[in-house]
Parts: structure tokens; sequence; C-alpha cells
């Protein structure tokens, strides 16, 4: 009976978050183990579904990296890398978009219907939401892969007013039409910014940014922007971090009122993340927010 009070007591502190929160774009990079480990799939897509139920509006924007890696070796198509990004020719790029406007995004709208949400698949060619131009790092021509141009949200705004949560593949399209396919981190920061959201949060397989990449306990619990680019130009922030960053960054300059790197294995990330005021992962934040500003108003 205790556990059963305490289990109500628990509920009833997450008042003046559910307050805070109310009708809020929360726009969330799903990936990593988040997707790929079923156990902690189901637990997450629960947990999203809750979100849209207690009134605030998920808005997912994923990934799929290994089912394209796994779909281009069974074809025994070769894979070819430049400065670390795949090149992505015509051949690539069909089976990009299967994948990820296909079963990927699929899967995830029924695993979130299944679990009591009312979601709708799309990418980001639906609506023509989201238009790109060649992205070639250093000149060099890397093949159909975009980096956002322009971002149009009337659907998303659409299905989220008809009581929908979008699940969005990122996937682009040039001024003639071609597919490209786009990097999910900077596509959801792109959306997020578009949206003006009120949460950027970032689902990945690490606890955020680590000063230390062996030690957990080294986690910086929050960064302004100054503080970020000071570590990525310092080496305090490195490898694949920085595009994570990069994307917090860049949400941030357009609008985003907070922006989160979450371990996505972490049991209840999301909600941890929203209902209470330690969080976990990285929040990265606007240079003028006071500490006051992130707090709920009622745990000042």
């Amino acid at each position: 009976m205790q556990t059963i009070f305490e289990k109500a007591q628990t509920i009833a502190e997450t008042l003046p978050y559910l307050q805070k929160h109310n009708g809020a774009t929360i726009v969330v990079k799903y990936g990593g183990a988040a997707m790929t480990n079923p156990q902690v799939r189901a637990e997450v897509l629960r947990d999203v579904v809750l979100l849209r139920l207690i009134g605030l509006n998920p808005i997912i924007v994923h990934g799929g990296g290994p089912e394209i890696n796994a779909m281009v070796d069974k074809l025994g198509m070769e894979t070819v890398k430049v400065q670390g990004y795949r090149v992505t020719d015509a051949a690539t790029m069909e089976i990009v978009e299967m994948i990820l406007s296909g079963s990927t995004n699929k899967s995830i709208v029924r695993d979130i219907n299944n679990a009591g949400g009312n979601a709708v698949g799309i990418s980001g060619k639906d609506g023509n939401m989201l238009q790109v131009e060649k992205f070639m790092p250093n000149g060099a021509d890397i093949g159909f892969v975009g980096e956002v141009t322009k971002v149009k949200t009337d659907l998303i705004h659409d299905l989220v007013d008809a009581g929908f949560l979008p699940v969005i593949a990122p996937i682009g399209f040039d001024e003639t039409g071609q597919s490209y396919n786009i990097n999910a981190d900077t596509a959801a920061a792109a959306i997020a910014g578009a949206l003006n959201a009120d949460k950027f949060i970032m689902l990945t397989d690490v606890p955020g940014v680590l000063m230390d990449i062996n030690d957990p306990k080294s986690l910086v619990s929050s960064l302004t922007v100054d503080d970020a680019n000071t570590l990525i130009d310092t080496g305090g922030i490195t490898g694949g971090m920085i595009p994570k960053i990069t994307a917090c960054l860049d949400a941030l300059k357009l609008g985003v009122k907070r922006c989160h790197i979450v371990d996505g294995r972490q049991s209840h990330a999301l909600l941890v993340e929203l209902f209470t005021d330690g969080g976990v992962g990285t929040m990265v934040i606007p240079d003028d927010t006071e500490i006051d500003e992130i707090k709920c108003p009622e745990q000042k």
C-alpha cells in the first residue's frame, strides 16, 4: 500500500511540469538504441504516446542508418565513403528512400499506434516540407545528400491540430524534384527551428557531453552556446558529438528554446528530462538564459 501512495505522490509532483509544458512542441530526434533495441524502443515510444496524451505535442524525426546498411549489404552493393560520408548514388538513393520513408517509418508508426497513439508517417517530401540543395563537404561530390534550405510546416501543423503524431523521415527534394537523403540530426534541427519548438531532444547512445569519454561521471549537464563553441574549438568536444552539438546550436539559432542530448538507453529518459529539474543528459541553452528560467516555477 505504501508503494501505491508513493507512486501517487510522484504523479502529483509532476503537476507544475505538466502546467509548464502544456501545449509545448517537442521535436524528438529518434535513433540509436532507442530504435534498434526492441525493449528500449517499446518503452521510448510508449513514453512518446504518454506525452501526447497529457497535452504535449511530440514530433518524431527518425534516422535509419543500420537498416540502410543492412539492405545495401544484402543487395551486394559496394559502400563508398568520402571524408566519412557515404556516397549516395542514384541506386543507393532508391534504397535510402525505400527504407526511410517505407519500412522504417511505417514500423515506428505501427509501434506508436499499437501503444495507443495516433501516428502518421510522412517524409520531408510530403507537403513540400524539406527543400534542400546538394551537400558538398569541402567541395566533394557525395551524390544525393542534401542540406536543408527551406522548411514548410503546414502539413505538420495540420496533423498536430487534427490529433495526429507526425513521424518524419529525413528525405528532401531539390528544385527539380530530385530526392535527397538528409542527416537526421540536421533535418530534426531544421524542423524544430521552423516550428519554433519549445524543446529539441536528441536520443543518442551516450550519456551526453563527457569531459572524459571513459568516465560517465564527467557528464556536462548544461552548456551555453559560447561554452559549446569553446569546447569544440579547444577539442573538449570531438568525434560524433560535434555534429550533434552543431545541430543543437543550429536549432537554437533558429529559435528553439532548449536543446537536449539524452541517452535513449536510459529508462524513461524523455520523462525524466521533461518532468524533473535535474533532467538527464546535456542541455544546450542560449547564452542569455538565467538558471531560474530553466527550473519549473514551483521548484525555484
